[in-house]
């Protein structure tokens, strides 16, 4: 992306959070544009991934591949037991 391919996008920021990203901004050195877009572009990547893992979870789902509840509690109470059950599949 280019310098001249950007826009600009405006926000009303809780002051105790504007006051951290000066903070940061300071303290690496960097304008407060800057780390605004890496704090944007990291959430971007990290909701793209839980939207990617939940459709994911959900074709799963369709497609009958899941573990029983009960499997799974089972499991999970075997932990703290001398003979834990296998992981279920």
């Amino acid at each position: 992306m280019s310098q001249t391919d950007t826009r600009v996008l405006t926000a009303h920021v809780p002051l105790p959070l504007a006051n951290k990203v000066d903070m940061m901004a300071t303290r690496l050195e960097r304008s407060r544009g800057w780390i605004v877009k890496q704090a944007l572009a990291a959430w971007i990547s990290q909701e793209e991934e839980r939207s990617r893992l939940t459709q994911q979870a959900l074709a799963d789902v369709d497609a009958g591949e899941v573990i029983d509840h009960q499997a799974v509690q089972a499991w999970a109470d075997s932990l703290t037991t001398n003979s834990p059950l296998p992981l279920p599949r």
